[in-house]
């Protein structure tokens, strides 16, 4: 299993991410916080209480816990408990990729979609193809397309006597960011040059008095296109909740009428990017008077006339929201990028990471860190807390990674933020089954700046859980409140001995 802020430039953004908050990690924070150490004049009360070992071990998590804390200033490891053991990141990982892709692409590089015609413009009628061209924007949404379509009037473009098609090559082209994850989960959709809504469709149900209304659309604030290329049928039964297959093209779903009720929606995820897109985009161009055939693929780049654009929002902006949402498509979609901007056409996730891997090791010296992705959902991906820790400080100086990192929250005894609390936290979170992660930066109560990485993980239970139960695998939850307590103890303690 895996902030969101008016940076979104409409509303129809807002309510995407607002959708993939309810389908991304866990909550990231903390649920039970301990009475701050008393402050034992620094260092020289490091080892009281048995020190960062005995913290350790009086919280009885089950696994492994690996931890490292060093001065930004002068990037001094303070301590560290099995700084140089390597453990699952989750996506702690996507603060690595969003420096990946600061150093590659640079904070206002912005990712354009285009519709390029491919043959002139005469009278109103293009003589040849309209392409839908991806440029690897992940933030791309039906009200994007709606603006696309609009364009062609403007363009004057009123007829298309060649084809319709859309091209995703820009990109490597995934059938899911990690398979081991069940068919229906939203946070692991689908991946190409092109994306829309976060590649997924939305899927809404209603009982009537015949039966149950099954709908499949584009929604967003301003707009619902139906959609052809995803279908849903319920199926008499109690489990499995859902199925997929790609029959003949299209994303065929079942539902087990059991676990409907009276009504309700979720998104699930798009495993044709291409299709999905030019279906919804085919319907808005419909809506000006633009009647387009079935979207075609694309086999190559499209060579023409650009007649209309959509430009995402600064990576800075697109990397702040990723972080905060912990969007898995948004993180590998990016990281992507910067891969092919590097050189490496990759066509698989795995390659582009161990291009980020290199990367890193060469800027930051990780050489221990070894990531088959760029979200973290992998469970093969390990990082260690040094390296990470020696990456956060350099990031530091560099002051690019901080200001987009989201404010962790410290809470009280019953599990209560605590408002102007003196301790501040600017994080990554990661949240897996049996996983979990955070690296970022501690402003101590004396002002005092602090580096820190903490991993914990049981893999004997994360392999003892099967694919199908993967979303809320029994033991999970309670484990990973206990572990969220475990990164506050280890922050109220970095504090309380380490500030000067």
């Amino acid at each position: 299993m895996t902030n969101r802020r008016s940076f979104l430039r409409n509303s129809l953004a807002a309510g995407l991410w607002a959708a993939v908050s309810a389908n991304v990690a866990q909550a990231n924070a903390p649920l039970v916080s301990l009475r701050p150490l008393a402050r034992a004049g620094g260092p020289l009360g490091a080892d009281a209480n048995g020190g960062l070992l005995g913290l350790l071990q009086r919280a009885g998590l089950p696994g492994r816990a690996v931890c490292a804390v060093a001065d930004v200033k002068t990037g001094k490891r303070l301590e560290e408990a099995g700084g140089t053991t390597a453990l699952p990141p989750a996506s702690v990982a996507k603060a690595l990729t969003a420096l990946y892709a600061l150093d590659t692409l640079g904070a206002g590089h912005r990712f354009s979609t285009e519709l390029v015609a491919t043959g002139p413009v005469s009278g109103g009628v293009l003589q040849g193809d309209l392409v839908l061209s991806g440029g690897g924007d992940s933030m791309l949404s039906t009200d994007d397309l709606a603006q696309l379509a609009r364009s062609l009037k403007t363009a004057g473009i009123r007829e298309v006597r060649g084809d319709f098609r859309v091209w995703s090559g820009a990109l490597a082209e995934v059938d899911t960011i990690d398979p081991g994850q069940p068919d229906h989960v939203g946070y692991s959709p689908a991946i190409s040059g092109i994306a829309l809504n976060f590649n997924r469709v939305h899927f809404e149900w209603k009982r009537g008095s015949g039966g149950w209304n099954v709908a499949m659309d584009a929604r967003t604030a301003k707009y619902k296109p139906g959609v052809t290329m995803a279908r849903m049928k319920i199926a008499q039964r109690k489990t499995p909740i859902y199925t997929y297959a790609d029959k003949g093209g299209v994303d065929q779903w079942t539902v087990a009428s059991a676990a409907l009720g009276k009504g309700g929606a979720r998104w699930l995820p798009v495993r044709r990017p291409a299709a999905y897109a030019g279906d919804v985009f085919r319907t808005l161009a419909r809506s000006h008077g633009v009647i387009l055939g079935a979207p075609k693929r694309a086999k190559l780049a499209p060579r023409g006339q650009v007649v209309a654009v959509h430009q995402s929002p600064e990576l800075a902006v697109m990397l702040k929201g990723m972080l905060k949402y912990s969007n898995n498509l948004m993180a590998e979609m990016i990281g992507l990028s910067a891969s092919r901007a590097r050189g490496v056409a990759a066509k698989t996730l795995a390659q582009s990471a161990s291009e980020m891997n290199r990367w890193a090791a060469d800027r930051f010296g990780m050489t221990q860190t070894k990531l088959v992705d760029h979200s973290g959902l992998g469970s093969k991906s390990r990082m260690t807390p040094n390296d990470l820790v020696g990456a956060l400080v350099v990031a530091h100086r560099d002051g690019q990674l901080k200001p987009l990192l989201k404010p962790f929250a410290l809470r009280d005894s019953q599990g209560r933020i605590v408002k102007g609390h003196p301790i501040k936290v600017a994080a990554k979170t990661g949240t897996l089954n049996f996983v979990s992660g955070l690296g970022g930066f501690v402003t101590a109560q004396d002002g005092r700046e602090l580096a820190f990485a903490i991993f914990t993980a049981d893999e004997d239970a994360r392999a003892g859980i099967s694919r199908a139960n993967r979303e809320r695998p029994q033991g999970a939850r309670s484990w990973n409140k206990r572990a969220k307590q475990l990164q506050q103890q280890l922050i109220e303690r970095w504090d309380a001995v380490y500030g000067r």
